[in-house]
């Protein structure tokens, strides 16, 4: 069976097979020649896939960050982060690297995060004097960190695929996205001195005080749904709905940046990825269903922990696997087919699921950033009207300081359990 899996599911892909009807195709010839179970089992099982209540906050995080992309609240964190370090050496990309945090922690989304703040940073970044290829490779990175600050969209796919608390993993991502986000700036501040970049001058103490005021219901709305969902008033899934509406409100009642006409269309946005990343989802698990009930992931475990003597040795093995994965196919995907598979390994090595997640988030994260699927590499695009060429060589310097702090949460798992450790263990 392992043969015709593995045969069927490198042909598609290779043929261009999109990859959710590649998943599922390859389940269905599994079961047609290996198995005597009737193909009606397939419906079911991507029935039973969605049949999760978590799984409802995936669409309506996906909405909400529709609605701040298109909405006035990146503005208004951008402007008050310029107040704040605008006037230092490189404050202009420390901005931009500390809006990419705020923004991450409002629509959990990678992609919205680039678009949303590249927008705006991106011309700003270039009439202060940045290099274009810095500024590029900033905003495209930086805005890559929508999937490690929670709230973040591949967390709660991990959670559901591996059976974690979604809170737990929340809190977990919280110190890796400072950690990257610190290392950024530091690069960044470094660069300014190097390329003697100038320094914008320090805003007074009223404009900044107005723009606080502007920004104030963006500020306050991490505080509402981290707060809420850690303080037990509502669960991940209702913060989700609690982040819809709260956005709805401000951008149509308070910013005015959303008409009531525009509603329509920004929901309809947020039900095409929605209906995407769901169907994905349903066919992954499927196949991981397959796989679980003819012992497949006790095989694996078997030959690794035969040859593999060492868990760091197994989770270097890990990580380079998805680094090569992420060349062929997007890593999402690839985190809900093969997570499942390690799960008796991580048991026998006894690997904390919530640790292995972060690891997984944070290669997700790299694979965002590198050819041929970096998703994150064609938004930039888009924007900044750079060729791949260009928009992939920007990225390169942060790539290589993502990859250290990828190998240091890696090898030092306090960095990630040390919060869920002192408030939820």
């Amino acid at each position: 069976m392992i043969t015709t899996i593995v045969g069927s599911f490198v042909l598609l892909l290779l043929i261009g097979t999109p990859i959710a009807l590649l998943l599922l195709a390859t389940t269905a010839l599994a079961l047609v020649f290996y198995s005597s179970t009737s193909l009606l089992i397939l419906p079911q099982q991507l029935f039973n896939a969605l049949d999760n209540s978590v799984l409802m906050s995936v669409p309506f995080f996906i909405l909400a960050g529709s609605i701040m992309t298109r909405g006035a609240m990146a503005r208004h964190l951008i402007e008050i982060v310029n107040c704040l370090v605008g006037g230092y050496p490189g404050g202009l990309a420390i901005a931009t690297t500390l809006a990419c945090l705020f923004f991450a922690s409002l629509s959990g989304s990678s992609p919205a995060t680039v678009v949303a703040i590249g927008s705006v940073m991106l011309p700003a970044l270039t009439k202060a004097g940045y290099d274009d290829r810095f500024s590029v490779g900033l905003v495209t990175s930086a805005g890559s960190l929508g999937i490690v600050i929670p709230p973040s969209i591949p967390m709660i796919l991990y959670c559901l695929v591996m059976n974690v608390s979604v809170a737990e993993i929340f809190l977990a991502g919280i110190v890796p996205g400072m950690l990257i986000g610190g290392v950024f700036i530091i690069y960044t501040i470094s660069m300014s001195y190097r390329r003697g970049w100038l320094v914008a001058e320090k805003a007074t103490w009223s404009h900044t005080v107005k723009s606080f005021r502007r920004g104030f219901w963006a500020l306050i709305l991490p505080i509402i749904v981290l707060g809420g969902i850690y303080g037990g008033v509502f669960t991940p899934t209702e913060a989700a709905a609690v982040s819809v509406t709260y956005a709805l409100v401000v951008e149509v009642l308070i910013n005015k940046e959303i008409k009531l006409r525009d509603v329509p269309g920004v929901c309809m946005e947020g039900a095409i990825l929605s209906g995407c990343l769901l169907f994905i989802l349903a066919c992954a698990m499927t196949l991981v269903w397959l796989l679980t009930s003819e012992g497949i992931p006790q095989q694996l475990a078997d030959i690794i922990t035969t040859h593999v003597q060492s868990r760091w040795l197994f989770l270097i093995m890990v990580n380079i696997l998805f680094l090569l994965i992420g060349t062929v196919m997007d890593n999402v995907s690839a985190m809900l087919i093969l997570s499942p598979l390690f799960v008796e390994t991580l048991n026998r090595f006894q690997i904390d699921y919530v640790h292995y997640g972060i690891i997984m988030v944070l290669l997700i994260e790299y694979g965002f950033l590198t050819p041929p699927f970096g998703l994150n590499l064609f938004v930039a695009m888009g924007i900044s009207r750079k060729s791949l060429i260009e928009v992939i060589r920007g990225v390169a310097p942060f790539l290589v300081l993502l990859l250290g702090c990828v190998l240091l949460v890696t090898f030092v798992p306090s960095i990630c359990l040390f919060l869920p450790k002192m408030f939820l263990r």
